[in-house]
């Protein structure tokens, strides 16, 4: 199996000026392959350049440009390249299946903050020795840098990639394994129930609740973006003022990820089966269609847009995608099964009599049967029919 690993670099300002230099000279790069394709499409007969031939001509562009593009790694500047055409491949799938197409852009040099190696020891070196307390990881043509490891790499160095997140610069590994030994049996089972009210309710009747850490930024965020608006553009305050404000978003996602991963392994250590809805986040968000009003031309009746807004902002500030993603991964590696169900109607059935309504949610967090009377927590009578409706698609599936 393949696992990624992220750590802190620590460059001298001189090896982080030759990392923003290097940024700006793939990122050239990408701009200067993504103008050669339009312009083979658009003037040579619709010509489409793949990647073979931009690749085929790296070893003429290294010899034109010694100082920019000829100090830096082959394999780099190949990766860049195929990056490009991962792009027109996703563009021209995109247009297949009628999705917006997205057509690929010229990247700014503020925007391009990636570079990857494709395999350690071509243009870099992954040094990571038992005897040695510091780490480093070598790149051509910036030298060894120090790196901050917190924890070992297990397993063999596959990719190599450095990236820029405001100033601060990271390497990120992947490493391949052997497959981890699965945790002990537990013998458990358990169905959860993703919101709002509260993160995550599950069918043993307990309650993660929703740390907000979008919201509880709100007002920093607020007033450190009015204060980039009254910043000239192209100048030093403006430019520390955007650095302001892109660090309390990299604060939000650090704690939103990291009470993700802590209510994952949580689920994954205590039980060995876990159900959760099949939710189509994506189509969740989306903005409510408008309403004409046919007494007046050209105006519309209110269709509740900004209440909708407010849910929308929330369901993104819950990060409920990240956390699937990471319980899956983390379901994977510890021998678990994680299963998805359809969310339809797990709120609005009785446990005891399977009587299904509307009316059986008066409210937010109530469940009130209307058939029987058994009255329960809402999110909680969800949980407890994922769990079933998991358990009743496990026992179906052919073995």
């Amino acid at each position: 199996m393949i696992r990624a690993y992220k750590f802190l670099l620590r460059p001298t300002v001189g090896q982080q000026g030759s990392l923003a230099g290097m940024l700006r000279d793939h990122c050239s790069l990408y701009n200067a392959a993504l103008q050669e394709r339009r312009d083979a499409y658009r003037h040579v007969s619709k010509t489409t350049v793949r990647y073979g031939d931009q690749s085929a001509q790296l070893k003429d562009i290294r010899a034109f440009d010694p100082e920019c593009q000829g100090r830096w790694s082959f394999s780099s500047q190949q990766a860049t390249l195929r990056r490009l055409d991962k792009a027109f491949v996703a563009f021209f799938r995109r247009v297949k299946t009628g999705d917006k197409p997205g057509y690929p852009r010229f990247r700014s040099d503020k925007r391009f903050d990636t570079v990857e190696w494709p395999k350690d020891g071509d243009g870099c070196r992954w040094d990571s020795t038992p005897h040695d307390p510091v780490t480093r990881v070598r790149l051509q043509g910036i030298g060894h840098v120090r790196v901050h490891q917190h924890r070992p790499v297990v397993g063999k160095v596959k990719t190599v990639s450095v990236t820029r997140e405001g100033r601060r610069w990271y390497v990120i590994l992947t490493a391949e394994q052997a497959r981890p030994e699965p945790l002990p049996r537990t013998g458990s089972v358990i169905g959860i129930d993703l919101g709002i009210a509260s993160f995550l309710a599950d069918s043993n009747g307990d309650f993660v609740p929703n740390p907000r850490h979008g919201a509880k930024a709100a007002a920093k965020l607020v007033a450190a973006q009015q204060a980039l608006s009254r910043c000239k553009r192209g100048s030093k305050r403006r430019r520390k003022a955007a650095e302001t404000v892109a660090g309390l978003h990299r604060k939000v996602r650090r704690r939103r990820l990291d009470h993700a991963h802590k209510t994952a392994l949580a689920l994954v250590r205590e039980h060995d089966f876990i159900a959760h809805e099949d939710l189509r986040i994506r189509n969740m968000l989306r903005a409510p269609a408008p309403k004409p009003d046919p007494a007046r031309s050209g105006g519309f009746l209110p269709n509740g847009a900004a209440a909708k807004a407010g849910l929308n902002k929330s369901i993104s500030d819950a990060g409920w995608g990240v956390f699937l993603t990471i319980l899956t991964a983390k379901a994977e590696c510890a021998g678990r099964e994680v299963m998805a169900v359809n969310p339809r109607n797990t709120s609005r059935q009785c446990l005891r009599c399977r009587h299904t309504a509307k009316e059986n949610r008066p409210a937010q967090a109530v469940f009130h049967c209307t058939g029987c009377g058994h009255r329960a927590h809402a999110d909680t009578v969800a949980a407890v029919n994922v769990l079933r409706a998991g358990l009743a698609r496990r026992e179906a599936a052919p073995a």
